[in-house]
């Protein structure tokens, strides 16, 4: 079990966890419309981060991507702070 240094790296590893689990979720195991709310609930929360929050919690996505081995759950990390409206798409 790995020691985390930081109470802020265990909260968001623990959110990543829970929105992972969420999104990859088959209708049989979660209600649409419950994933949905959790999904937009989740990111209004952290839409509501003051700038030095949200760097923060970038810089820690980052790592956590740069971390990751599961292809897939990095591209998730990867492609958290688009989907969760913390940073602008440049699209």
């Amino acid at each position: 079990m790995p020691v985390y240094l930081s109470l802020t790296r265990v909260l968001a590893e623990a959110l990543v966890d829970v929105l992972w689990f969420v999104e990859g979720s088959e209708d049989e195991q979660m209600d649409p419309d419950d994933a949905v709310k959790v999904i937009e609930g989740a990111a209004h929360l952290v839409t509501q981060l003051s700038s030095d929050q949200r760097s923060e919690f970038l810089d820690l996505l980052g790592s956590m991507a740069a971390e990751e081995v599961d292809p897939s759950r990095r591209e998730f990390l990867e492609g958290f702070p688009e989907g969760f409206g913390l940073v602008e798409d440049d699209s």
